[in-house]
């Protein structure tokens, strides 16, 4: 919905721009970032509860924690969270989803409606030719933003590992230390496995946005808007003779 939305803003607000691609780049980015802002809090804490199931272990031989766990659930880990750091604790390394998801929405989106207007008018209605288009946008998009999202997961978790390291307090510091410290393969560790979630999850979301408007009748994104500026363009020279 936000990408649309974006989408009819731009072109609004900018009739004489074309609507390529790169429409669909700056509306897609603009989207995502909207979706990271909102849900932010909620990733954090899966985020925590996650790695503190599976590293357990390790953190009570590092002395940070007892016999029971840190966190008893989502609301205990908000509460935690907000009392250790306040709001700004719960968007802790927001700053790199959001330099992961402008791309990576932004380029989910452009690859998607570029190879899109590369298949023929009599295929574009087929669901494995949307299938194939959204699993290429996917990966893609995530082989170029990957990095930014282990830098991410690596701030959201620091604070259970007890280390001597430099706290990572920005996105290019703390990508410049994992690539030291760790090595830059470290940047793409779990990206095969990522791709299994997120190849499949594009090209269905794609695919399912797609049919739903054309089973509901949705008019093209661009009708609405033409018929705005047209009536502007018509209404201009009426108000000027009145």
């Amino acid at each position: 919905m936000s990408y649309e939305q974006y989408r009819r803003w731009i072109i609004l607000a900018f009739p004489d721009r074309g609507r390529g691609p790169v429409l669909d780049l700056v509306a897609g980015s603009l989207s995502g970032g909207t979706a990271v802002l909102f849900t932010y809090p909620l990733d954090l804490v899966r985020t925590k509860l996650a790695y503190q199931v599976v590293g357990s272990p390790k953190l009570k031989l590092q002395g940070i924690m007892n016999n029971e766990q840190l966190y008893k659930g989502i609301v205990d880990c908000f509460s935690k969270t907000y009392k250790e750091a306040g709001l700004r604790g719960l968007y802790r390394g927001v700053a790199p989803s959001l330099y992961g998801i402008f791309p990576y929405a932004g380029l989910k989106f452009y690859f998607y409606e570029k190879m899109k207007r590369y298949v023929p008018p009599e295929q574009k209605s087929s669901i494995m030719v949307k299938l194939v288009c959204g699993s290429v946008a996917g990966l893609l998009g995530q082989t170029f933003t990957y990095p930014l999202d282990v830098v991410r997961r690596q701030m959201q978790v620091q604070r259970l590992i007890a280390s001597n390291s430099p706290e990572m307090k920005g996105t290019m510091e703390s990508l410049v230390l994992i690539a030291k410290q760790q090595g830059w393969k470290q940047l793409f560790s779990g990206l095969s496995i990522n791709y299994l979630k997120v190849v499949p999850s594009v090209a269905i979301g794609f695919t399912v946005y797609d049919v739903m408007k054309a089973y509901l009748q949705v008019p093209s994104r661009d009708e609405g808007v033409k018929e705005v500026v047209t009536s502007k363009t018509t209404s201009q020279p009426s108000s000027i003779h009145s």
